[in-house]
């Protein structure tokens, strides 16, 4: 087998799945299985913010020197270069300025070279991404579902879709977050070792552009990172995800559920920015199942809000009422989602994650005035799963020989480029194995 080429089978065609192949397919036969229509995933499908930092997204220390890992970061930015996006220059020296700002008001500013495709502009982009890899003989199969893996003799022999049998020499399972309840499922079957991740629980937040423009405008910094530790329970909180002049947007979590999600777009411009305030939240004995407490946590928010996101003015929330329409309407801050309810998100969230939110919106007001205003809009449920980790050497092989994983959906990333670095470092791990 090494030398020759080999067949590689990757389910999921997200940044993880498809940077693999982009790897892979210089060398090797690629097949890529995708359950739904597009490829892209999630994260390129709908906003397009890249955050390059080995240590944003996850760690990929875990598995290089970190050297290493700022070279890989560097070459994914520089292949998505290579495929139509436009690199933002930052503002070095004010950068500096706000994590000084920052500090002094007892907040950590990660500072990152990011940059920020847009909705509009990402179907250009994948579809030149997706060119590449079929120009390289990628087969991509969309609409095709992965309903089981296949083990013989303790390697796995195929994947399955109905009727239908995908055999292949190597294997990386790359599903995506909404696609990690199947994947913990079909480890597990397999006996592959897993432990559970923390979450993230929180809401979206929405304020007039003006109140973050000094930030996202002032000092070039289109998705500002800020990281606390609360008071009264010494949790920690941070922002995520920042639309500048953006969109709330409903996100489905799988099995019915949903949340709260924003996006942003490079020609069409809103009033609001939006972010999401999440808080970490990791269990313990006798109860361990981070996922399953979320989704809880969404239930419970869902039938409250009537199967709608709940809405919430701050002002409300802080002075112990439900919002209302007629509340909402004495706010100064237009909501861009409009199909929710006005509600009580205390009704829906533990009291520990409503103080700690409650609490990082009062330390970021030190750094960002108006963020704390009783006019600013909450959405919730936001919930970041990031599943379970799955246990893999520095290449993500699992236990079994001929199975690699990447991405969101195995607990190894949060957002593209970590996921694009995952499908990279296990594509290496494949190339390795076999020649």
């Amino acid at each position: 087998m090494v030398g020759d080429i080999v067949n590689v089978v990757i389910v999921g065609a997200g940044p993880a799945g498809l940077f693999a192949a982009y790897s892979l397919s210089k060398v090797h036969q690629v097949t890529i299985l995708e359950k739904r229509g597009f490829v892209g995933g999630s994260g390129l499908h709908s906003d397009g913010k890249l955050n390059f930092h080995p240590k944003i997204g996850g760690d990929l220390t875990e598995f290089m020197p970190e050297g290493e890992a700022w070279a890989l970061v560097y070459g994914i930015r520089d292949l998505f270069k290579g495929f139509g996006v436009e690199l933002a220059q930052s503002d070095e020296e004010g950068l500096n300025q706000l994590e000084a700002e920052a500090s002094r008001a007892g907040i950590k500013f990660v500072k990152i070279e990011q940059n920020h495709i847009g909705s509009d502009y990402l179907p250009d982009v994948i579809g030149r991404l997706r060119k590449r890899l079929e120009e390289n003989g990628v087969d991509i199969r969309l609409k095709t579902d992965a309903s089981e893996i296949i083990a013989e003799n303790g390697k796995v022999a195929a994947v399955k879709n109905g009727d239908e049998t995908f055999k292949a020499d190597a294997f990386l399972l790359a599903p995506g977050r909404i696609g990690s309840g199947w994947l913990i499922d079909q480890v597990r079957k397999l006996g592959v070792e897993m432990r559970y991740n923390p979450i993230d629980v929180g809401v979206r937040v929405e304020v007039p552009n003006e109140v973050m423009d000094d930030v996202i405008q002032g000092y070039g910094c289109w998705d500002p990172k800020f990281h606390m530790y609360t008071p009264s329970y010494d949790d920690f909180v941070r922002t995520f995800c920042v639309c500048p002049a953006g969109f709330v947007v409903p996100e489905p979590y799988g099995d019915g559920l949903f949340g709260a999600n924003g996006h942003s777009m490079r020609d069409t411009k809103s009033d609001n920015t939006n972010f999401a305030l999440l808080t970490r939240m990791k269990l313990t004995e006798p109860i361990e199942n981070t996922t399953e407490y979320g989704k809880r946590i969404a239930q419970l928010a869902n039938t409250l809000g009537g199967y709608k996101p709940i809405l919430q003015r701050l002002g409300d929330l802080r002075g112990y009422k439900r919002s209302t329409w007629d509340r909402l309407s004495r706010s100064h801050v237009n909501p861009t989602l409009r199909k929710v309810t006005p509600g009580d998100l205390a009704m829906a969230y533990p009291r520990r994650v409503i103080t700690d939110l409650l609490e990082g919106l009062e330390m970021l007001d030190r750094v960002m005035p108006g963020i704390n205003s009783d006019s600013t809009l909450l959405y919730g449920p936001e919930i970041k799963f990031y599943a379970m980790r799955i246990a893999t050497d520095n290449q993500l092989r699992t236990g079994i020989p001929n199975l690699h994983v990447a991405g969101d959906g195995a607990g190894v990333s949060r957002g593209i480029v970590g996921a694009a670095a995952t499908g990279l470092v296990a594509a290496r791990g494949i190339m390795e194995q076999f020649g």
